[in-house]
């Protein structure tokens, strides 16, 4: 090629291109001249094109098969330097030749072989990423909707009821599997997605929507995490998740109010029921001891009055035993005991029937006049006196 197509063109010196100042126009030949358009000369525009090519080359066509040489190696020499690359902190590379996994590499220079061979994935493993769903966002006209479209918030509860579920949830690469992030996962914001959504129907679908809405939201965030990442574990996605949080809970607005009524009227009936447990709390107790009393009181009867007729009928026996003993005197003793006790409270008059006295004797009330008369109060013996 160097003898078919010499350094000179023999179209005059100054450049590649031709002379500057004269006829030619640019690099593609003269311009138009004279009345008509004359094309290009391909033939032309070729070999000044190598021509300028030659000219970089040192010492020109004389270099040879050398200079040829030289072009390659360090053509060569450029195409390797090409596989230096840097990893920075947060990242994690993954080399690979022809496709092939050789190896990682940490955080500063590293080098693989350049393409096509040899290929680096840099992976970020500390961002944190977080998949919304069901979440909604204000429209162009500021009405709510849903972020990610359709009814990927509303499930489907283990007492066949409807709920609607904003919640979240974080993740980020496993820095001790990137390899599986790399190549066991295509879409992982979608797989994430996917299997987040899968978790949290099968955690809502076990549950009664009472509690749903009430007293198990942090056990159901803990449920949905470990599912979660159970099956991206037996997928190799490579994945870590953070955390979930639900942030919000409510049945469909279609049926919010109605569910507020109900809602409001279970707690009407659960106050009732609490109030009718308080008042069964106090009275019940309070009527087992009165009726303890009642029958402690009842008890206590019995015994005393199965003690006093045993004490009489002892008594009896013993007096009559005695009796037997002595009938008259027993009898006298009865009798002045039977009157001691029939007249010792009541008012006595003494009527005298011999006839000596004037029928009625006079005799001096000691008993009486021990009493103190009471003031104020009539009928008492020397009162108005």
């Amino acid at each position: 090629m160097s003898r078919l197509m010499p350094w000179s063109n023999g179209g005059g010196g100054g450049g590649p291109w031709g002379q500057r100042g004269g006829g030619s126009g640019g690099p593609w030949g003269s311009g138009p001249s004279g009345g008509g358009n004359k094309p290009p000369d391909l033939e032309d525009i070729i070999r000044r094109g190598q021509d300028r090519i030659r000219s970089m080359v040192p010492g020109g066509a004389q270099m040879g098969g050398r200079g040829v040489a030289l072009i390659a190696l360090a053509a060569l020499a450029v195409w390797a330097m090409t596989g230096i690359y840097t990893v920075r902190p947060d990242e994690v590379g993954v080399n690979q030749i022809f496709g092939r996994f050789v190896g990682l590499s940490k955080e500063g220079l590293s080098y693989n072989l350049p393409y096509p061979i040899g290929s680096v994935m840099k992976p970020n493993v500390t961002t944190l990423r977080t998949i919304e769903i069901g979440v909604r966002a204000e429209g162009p006209r500021r009405l709510p909707q849903r972020v990610g479209g359709g009814d990927d918030g509303l499930m489907l509860t283990g007492d066949e009821n409807i709920v609607d579920i904003d919640f979240t949830l974080q993740w980020q690469v496993d820095p001790a599997k990137v390899t599986d992030f790399v190549f066991n996962i295509a879409n992982p914001d979608g797989s994430v997605r996917s299997v987040a959504e899968s978790a949290m129907r099968e955690v809502i679908g076990r549950r009664n929507i009472q509690t749903i809405l009430t007293v198990d939201r942090a056990a159901i965030e803990a449920e949905v995490k470990q599912i979660g990442q159970e099956t991206l574990n037996h997928y190799g996605a490579g994945v870590e998740i953070l955390r979930v949080n639900l942030q919000k809970v409510d049945p469909p607005s279609q049926v919010i109010d109605a569910f507020r009524d109900v809602q409001a009227a279970r707690q009407d009936q659960d106050r009732v029921r609490n109030e009718a447990e308080t008042y069964a709390s106090r009275v019940v107790p309070e009527a087992r001891g009165e009726s303890t009393k009642i029958t402690q009181g009842a008890e206590a009867y019995r015994e005393r009055s199965i003690a006093e007729a045993n004490g009489q009928s002892s008594r009896f026996a013993q007096v009559y035993d005695e009796y037997k003993k002595a009938p008259q005197v027993i009898r006298e003793r009865i009798f002045l005991e039977t009157m001691e006790r029939v007249l010792g409270g009541a008012d006595k008059i003494i009527l005298d029937q011999s006839g000596a006295g004037a029928g009625v004797v006079p005799y001096l009330p000691l008993g009486e006049a021990g009493r103190r008369p009471t003031p104020g109060l009539p009928n008492q013996p020397g009162a108005g006196r």
